[in-house]
């Protein structure tokens, strides 16, 4: 019987005006991003349970560290051009994730409306439940899905919806713009 070929995945950790940050990698892409809010070494056992036998190594992720620097400093940054390793082609979630990665710096669209984006109008708790599971927030931008009615909705990563809240004025503010 063939051995199974073992994927090779690396992770970094590293420094932005809101804290420490951390991403996991592999060949096809960014497969994990974890936004501020953890301290070094909590984070570095979070990076290590989550995805065993990855090794720590900066090299792939010079590209996503300046922009995040950039980003929490509270530049617009775009970043449609990195690559990540999303889930199956065809999949629900690869689907809202490719259209969450469309909506602008400094912008947000409803989940009945990022639904809609994906050919499923009436599909919004759908989208939301894919949106609640997004590895790579900042890159798949789920922080800018809210309500219909304006409301801010969930955010899965650590800090919650006050996070979210603070992402969305930061954006906001640097593009000169009122708040939602």
């Amino acid at each position: 019987m063939p051995k199974r070929k073992v994927e090779e995945l690396h992770y970094a950790i590293w420094p932005t005006a809101w804290g420490r940050m951390g991403a996991v990698a592999g060949p096809s892409g960014l497969r994990h991003i974890v936004l501020p809010g953890y301290q070094a070494d909590e984070l570095a056992e979070l990076l290590a349970w989550e995805h065993p036998g990855a090794v720590c190594d900066e090299t792939p992720f010079k590209q996503i560290i300046q922009l995040t620097r950039d980003y929490f400093n509270a530049k617009v940054v775009d970043f449609g051009q990195l690559r990540c390793d999303l889930p199956a082609v065809g999949s629900f979630t690869v689907l809202v994730c490719r259209a969450c990665r469309k909506i602008p710096y400094g912008q947000t669209l409803s989940y009945s409306g990022l639904a809609r984006e994906v050919g499923r109008s009436g599909a919004a708790r759908a989208v939301a439940t894919a949106m609640s599971k997004n590895p790579l927030p900042l890159v798949v931008p789920c922080h800018r899905v809210i309500y219909a009615d304006g409301q801010l909705g969930g955010f899965s990563s650590r800090g919650g919806v006050a996070l979210k809240q603070r992402l969305l004025e930061m954006e906001k503010k640097a593009l000169g713009t009122q708040a939602w």
